[in-house]
This record gives C-alpha cells, sequence and structure tokens, in this order.
C-alpha cells in the first residue's frame, strides 16, 4: 500500500508542478475519444424515427415494383395489363400476405424547377387516403388534380415549397403539398437495393429522363391517377407499378422476399423489397457519418499516440537528473516507470470522461435523420461496451505512448540520468564532410534530429497522419465534385452535405492535434538543445542561426511525413468508399497541402525556438556547471 501511495503522491506532484502540460495531454486524449464516441453513437439512431414514420404512413412490410414486357403505356389505358395483374396476382394471394394497397402506376418524368433539373418518378395515387403507405403530408395537402406532392428531402434538394411551381415533362403542375413514406428511401437513395442501381428496385422506366440525367437522380413524388398516365404517355420505357403489402408477421418480410424469388426465379418483372431493407436505406444519411467518423477517430488516435509519446519523452529528458536522484535515494527501475505510467493513466482515464461527455452531449447536433423521416432519434446509443472501448482506447493510447520512454527511463544508470546527456550523433566521415558544406541552420537542425531519432520518427509519424487525413478530404471533393447523379443540374446532396459537414469537423480536430503535437515536439526540442544551443551561442552562432535550426530540427521530419501522406490520404479514402469511383486531386492540391503543411509547421516551431534563445548563454552554461 505504502508504494501505491508514493507512485501516486510523486505522479500528482508532477502534475500539480507541471498543469499546463497534463492539460495538453488530457485535451489530445479528449479530442480523440470524443471523435470516437460520435462514430459509436450514431449506431441505430436512425431505427426509431423510422418506426415513427412506418406507424404515421401505415408503412407496407414489402414493396414491390412490377413491370410488363409492354413496349408503351397507352394514354387511353385505364388499368394495369395482363402481365401486371398475374404478378399482382401471386403476391397478393402469397401465403402470409393479409393486406395490400395498389398497383399504383409509376411514370418517369424530367422535373425542372427555378435552376434544378432532375429525374423523378410519379407515383399514381387516389385523392382518397390508402389504407397501406398513406404518405405523411408535413405541408401542404394531398394529391388533387394539376397539383403534386413531393417527397420532403427530395423537395429540400430541389429547394422548392408549396404553392411553386415546377414543370414534369415540360408540364406544368403546383407543388400541392410535401410528404414522407416508409415505403420508399428517401432522396438521394430511391435507388438503393441490395443489386444497386435503378434498375433493381425501381425499374428505369424514363428512357428521356436517361437521355437527360442517367438513372441516379431520381427523386419521388405522387399526382393523380389520371396526371400520372398522361405522364406515362410520353414515357417509351414500359409500364411499371408499386405494390404494397402487409404481412402477419412483419419480422419475417426478408423472409417473404427471398422465398419470393426463389419460388420465381426470372422474377416475372418484379422487385421486392422488405421493410428491413428500406430502413437500411432510411440509415444511410448516418451510415455515411460513421463512414467518415471512424476512420477520422483512429487517425486522431494516432495523432494522440503520437503527441503523447513527444509529450512523456519531453518530459522524460526534463526529469532525468530527477530520475537519476530517485535511484539515487533507493528508487527501483519500476518505481521510475510505474510513476509515469500511473501519471499519464490517471490523465487518459479522465480524458476517456471528458471524450464521452462531450461526445454524448454532442451527438444529438449530428444525430438528425435528415428530412425524409419523421420523429426524433432520442437519446444517443451510449452503451456500457461503447463507454468501455472508449475508456480502453484512451488508456491504449497513453500506455503505447508512454510505455517505451518508461522503460528507457527505468533501464538508464544512475550516473548517466544524473549527467542528462542526449544520445550522441555518431560521427563518420563522410557525414562530417558533407555537413560541413551546409548552412549553419541545417547543420544544427541535423544534428538535433540525430540526437533524438526516437522523436524525429514520432514527429514525421504525426505529420504523415495529419497529410493522411488533409489528402483524404480533398479526394472526397474531388470526387464529390464527379458525383452529380449522371449530370443533374444545380440539385443538392444531402449525403454529400452531411460528410462535408463532418469532415470539416474532423479537419478541425486532425488540425489542432496536429498543432499541438507540433507545439511538444518544438518545446521538447528547446528544453533537449538548451545547453547545447547556448555552447553554438557561445562557439559564434547566431541566436537567429540557432532558432532557424530548431525550426529545420522539424522540418526535416515533416517533409517526408508530410509527402507520404499523399498516398495513404487516397488509400485511406479508397478504403472508406469502398468500390466507388475515387478521383484523385488535382496536383496543384496536393502541392499546396505539403507546403501548406511545412509552413504551419515553421510557423508554429517559430516562438519556441526564438523562446529557447532569448535566455543568455553564459546563464545556460553557468547553471548547468553548478
Amino acid at each position: 500500500m505504502g508504494r501505491v501511495l508514493l507512485v501516486g503522491r510523486l505522479a500528482a506532484r508532477d502534475v500539480r508542478r507541471r498543469p499546463a502540460q497534463a492539460v495538453l495531454l488530457l485535451l489530445a486524449i479528449a479530442a480523440a475519444t470524443t471523435t470516437l464516441t460520435l462514430g459509436l453513437a450514431l449506431h441505430g439512431v436512425t431505427s426509431h424515427p423510422y418506426e415513427q414514420t412506418r406507424a404515421a404512413t401505415h408503412g407496407p412490410d414489402v414493396v414491390a415494383q412490377l413491370s410488363s414486357a409492354s413496349v408503351r403505356h397507352s394514354p387511353g389505358q385505364q388499368n394495369p395489363g395482363p402481365q401486371i395483374l398475374a404478378q399482382v396476382n401471386a403476391l397478393v394471394h402469397a401465403s402470409g400476405v393479409t393486406a395490400h394497397s395498389g398497383p399504383y402506376l409509376l411514370a418517369g418524368a424530367v422535373v425542372r424547377a427555378p435552376g434544378v433539373t432532375a429525374g423523378v418518378e410519379v407515383e399514381g395515387r387516389s385523392p382518397a387516403p390508402a389504407a397501406l403507405d398513406q404518405p405523411e403530408v408535413t405541408a401542404g395537402r394531398w394529391v388533387s388534380g394539376g397539383g403534386v406532392v413531393l417527397e420532403r428531402t427530395f423537395a429540400e434538394a430541389l429547394g422548392v415549397g408549396v404553392g411553386d411551381r415546377i414543370t414534369l415533362n415540360g408540364r406544368p403542375f403546383r407543388v400541392a403539398g410535401i410528404a414522407v413514406t416508409a415505403a420508399v428511401p428517401p432522396y438521394p437513395n430511391l435507388c438503393y437495393s441490395v443489386g444497386g442501381g435503378c434498375s433493381a428496385p425501381f425499374p428505369d422506366t424514363s428512357s428521356s429522363t436517361n437521355a437527360h440525367l442517367g438513372t441516379g437522380a431520381l427523386g419521388l413524388a405522387w399526382a393523380t391517377q389520371p396526371d400520372a398516365r398522361v405522364l406515362a404517355s410520353s414515357d417509351a420505357g414500359p409500364p411499371a407499378y408499386v405494390l404494397n403489402l402487409k404481412l402477419s408477421d412483419p419480422a419475417r418480410a426478408q423472409a417473404f422476399v427471398s422465398a419470393y424469388y426463389r419460388a420465381h426465379p426470372a422474377h416475372g418483372g418484379s422487385f421486392l423489397n422488405s421493410w428491413t431493407g428500406i430502413q437500411a436505406a432510411d440509415g444511410l444519411l448516418v451510415q455515411d457519418e460513421q463512414q467518415v467518423l471512424s476512420p477520422g477517430a483512429w487517425l486522431a488516435c494516432l495523432l494522440a499516440v503520437a503527441s503523447v509519446a513527444v509529450l512523456a519523452g519531453g518530459r522524460m529528458a526534463e526529469r532525468t537528473r530527477i530520475v537519476g536522484l530517485l535511484k539515487a535515494v533507493g528508487g527501483t527501475p519500476g518505481l521510475v516507470a510505474a510513476v509515469l505510467l500511473a501519471e499519464n493513466l490517471a490523465l487518459a482515464l479522465a480524458a476517456a470522461l471528458a471524450g464521452l461527455a462531450a461526445g454524448w452531449l454532442a451527438a444529438p447536433l449530428i444525430t438528425s435523420p435528415g428530412a425524409g423521416l419523421v420523429g426524433t432519434p432520442g437519446a444517443p446509443s451510449l452503451t456500457l461496451p461503447t463507454a468501455g472501448l472508449v475508456v480502453a482506447a484512451a488508456l491504449v493510447v497513453a500506455l503505447a505512448a508512454t510505455l517505451v520512454p518508461a522503460l528507457r527511463a527505468a533501464r538508464t544508470s544512475t550516473v548517466t540520468a544524473l549527467a542528462s546527456s542526449a544520445r550522441p550523433p555518431r560521427r563518420r566521415a563522410a557525414l562530417i564532410a558533407v555537413s560541413a558544406r551546409l548552412p549553419v541552420p541545417l547543420l544544427l537542425g541535423l544534428r538535433m534530429v540525430a540526437r533524438r531519432p526516437r522523436r524525429a520518427l514520432l514527429g514525421a509519424a504525426s505529420i504523415a497522419v495529419t497529410s493522411t487525413g488533409i489528402v483524404a478530404v480533398l479526394a472526397f471533393h474531388a470526387t464529390a465534385g464527379l458525383r452529380r447523379f449522371g449530370g443533374a443540374s444545380g440539385l443538392s446532396n444531402p449525403v454529400l452535405t452531411r460528410d462535408e459537414q463532418m469532415l470539416q469537423v474532423l479537419t478541425v480536430v486532425l488540425i489542432a492535434l496536429a498543432v499541438l503535437n507540433v507545439i511538444f515536439t518544438a518545446w521538447a526540442t528547446v528544453l533537449d538543445a538548451e545547453r547545447a544551443s547556448a555552447l553554438e551561442r557561445a562557439l559564434g552562432a547566431t541566436p537567429g542561426q540557432v532558432s532557424a535550426g530548431l525550426a529545420a530540427a522539424q522540418l526535416l521530419p515533416a517533409l517526408p511525413g508530410a509527402i507520404l501522406g499523399i498516398p495513404l490520404g487516397i488509400g485511406l479514402f479508397a478504403a472508406a468508399n469502398g468500390a466507388g469511383i475515387v478521383t484523385i486531386p488535382a496536383l496543384s492540391w496536393l502541392i499546396a497541402a505539403v507546403l501548406g503543411t511545412l509552413l504551419a509547421v515553421a510557423g508554429l516551431t517559430t516562438v519556441p525556438a526564438l523562446i529557447g534563445t532569448r535566455r543568455p548563454a553564459a546563464e545556460i552554461l553557468q547553471s548547468e556547471a553548478g
């Protein structure tokens, strides 16, 4: 018990003596754990809003999209053809089906609003409410002649509201209302299915839409059945219908879909989607946030490791004589290592708790399920396993960063610790001949790097991690610039907008951690090189040359780190993007990112370097001699 108390007192004393360093270390780990908490807290946040939307709209358990082999839909045709009716009968009378609505005609169209052109699937509906899948009107009123109701996310992307005028296939319509539904994934995920592409869950019924926009820019609208037939008459593709089914056991919706496909291998022109599949598509907005936050959180953890390692190493260099004194009075190597580990692990635990609290409080700001659902997501999912994972990550960060300096300090002999000397650089004839021709600042910087190679590697690694994050953001913007859904003009994408917001948050976190790390490294280098810098000034080097040398000691490892971040950043975005297209950022962007990183490192190093040369050289040498 006495040993534990001694370790605790020594660790607490060191924290009190260096509160600024303790606060910076706590902030570094807290930033990483906050980001990690946000990513974990997003799990399942759209389940509750989807259930509320499904209840409010009498959502179906299975939605079937039916297509016939007819070449064209006749304007005078009032009912589905025999092929559609055969598919309807097979589904309606299938085992487990208790109710249905439809079939409703789907008409592909090109919608034009002021400054915007996009593709839309228009579903022909009756003005009377349906018992199954009756969209919830959130503004305006339900369909009427000459009026169209838009799915809410799609209306926001178009930038239109109730009463505005739009055209569908060149025909004027008034926006009668805005609604949400649980039967169809909201824009831009209307084409979502296990097979991907609009041809799977929603057959592309509009050749004109294909010609102008491709198959990825589709939104959803509802119109009266006569208006839908008129729109379908200008469509060269086969007519399509949507049929909603209610099952006796909603939990078996996906099994019903699989059984239908097994019984009808050719599908008969039908494509079925269960409510669970639609729910997954409704959650893609938040799922994209997780895909952005998860790698960002681990990048932040890596930066936190580098920051803690540099801070721990710098503090060990600052406390080397104290370590020697502890050993001289009987302190064991284990005691020395335990003090440093206990101090940083305690700070990591406090940072983890702060990160959990900050992440839990900030989660509601990013858990909005989007305009496609009604209701609220409720409290973020912060379970005991989630909290345990965050705390474990913080402790691992502190342990991984502190263990090596602690063991190195424990193994240092008492005489060496009291001498407090850094690792002497290896002097080779060829190296001396080359260095003799270098400018004085660069020569001094190389000498500092050679004295602390581990610190230089950590600095390069932290810059590489930061550069990786920046290049990944640039790759996202370069790729997102081409993802405009087949050329849709002026149409916003809520998924890309949300991704950009998350990337802005991550960029701020990564840059803040990188700034802390550069400051840690620069200040540790200044403290470590204080006596050597005083000798250099005593031998004729100017304070400006010494300051420039300190800056060069940070820039030399930063350059390869910034360059290495380019392929790593592109690879990270490619891994996060899965099988999607990855566009390599323009060369000018990459060069600007590398130069900007180096300029930032130089600027952040300047202040500690100038502070390190303000103390007179004679005073430093006299204090060291004493």
